[in-house]
């Protein structure tokens, strides 16, 4: 069977070592991962997901009585916190995750991205959406890559430009004339790759269909002291990991209506 996060990060690292403005990117610190999507279902194809964000400063949600504007109850104190991903003794960065088989389908025939690429293979929608989420990764490694809007930076992850120079540093890595077995798995639909391979793989997290993502954690340092009946309502406990190690990773088959886990030796 075909790993597709294993095609996709080889093909990354030809990507960075063949576009300048990508070239800073350490993969070794970017962790790819499938999760599950039917093709006939509207969502994104692959998503940035930055794990440096630092702990938020401490907050908490309230609600008031929409008749008389007063404070009815509130949520107790609370830091919204990252967590730690380790793959050995390197810490990541960023996930990118790749959504299957919806990313399989994919074609510059039935998408806005056309006017970029003009008469070239409808395939190369997918090798745009791979620099894509490359180009979310900030140089500094301080979150997702931000622009500036009128002299400041802005909350925009993408700016009026950011397809044309995604487009742009897509042209010149087709130009550079890459092996053409790394980008192959690219030219083929998912029912085309199920028969090929006879199945596609990919690496996921053990609580699938989860993975890494932000959440909120109790402050216990800090109390408000409320008018009475206001009542204070308990976060709720978080109940995925808040670290992970690649013994949190697994391998799962997908296929047209969901994805299961197999055998790394399989």
């Amino acid at each position: 069977m075909i790993n597709y996060t294993e095609r996709i990060a080889l093909l990354m690292q030809d990507v960075v070592s063949r576009t300048p403005a990508l070239s800073f990117i350490d993969l070794r610190e970017v962790l790819l991962f499938a999760r599950f999507g039917r093709p006939q279902a509207e969502g994104a194809f692959a998503t940035c997901h930055c794990l440096t964000l630092p702990e938020t400063e401490p907050g908490y949600y309230f609600w008031r009585d929409r008749a008389t504007g007063e404070l009815t109850r509130r949520s107790e104190w609370f830091v919204t916190k990252t967590p730690e991903v380790r793959l050995g003794s390197t810490r990541i960065k960023y996930l990118i995750s790749f959504v299957l088989p919806r990313f399989c389908e994919q074609t510059l025939e039935r998408s806005w991205k056309r006017e970029f690429y003009g008469s070239l293979e409808p395939w190369v929608a997918k090798l745009d959406t791979i620099v894509h989420e490359l180009y979310h990764i900030d140089p500094a490694a301080s979150g997702i890559r931000q622009f500036a809007a009128d002299g400041a930076r802005s909350a925009r992850t993408h700016s009026p430009d950011f397809y044309e120079i995604v487009a742009s540093m897509t042209h010149a890595y087709l130009a550079s004339r890459p092996d053409p077995s790394l980008i192959e798995f690219l030219k083929s639909d998912f029912a085309g790759l199920e028969a090929r391979y006879g199945g596609v793989v990919a690496t996921t997290f053990r609580n699938f269909p989860s993975f890494p993502q932000r959440y909120m954690a109790p402050f216990t340092a800090l109390s408000a002291q409320e008018p009475l009946g206001v009542k204070v309502e308990p976060v709720k406990p978080f109940s995925q990991p808040t670290v992970y190690t690649q013994d949190d990773l697994h391998v799962r088959q997908f296929t047209g209506d969901r994805a299961r886990r197999v055998s790394l030796t399989a």
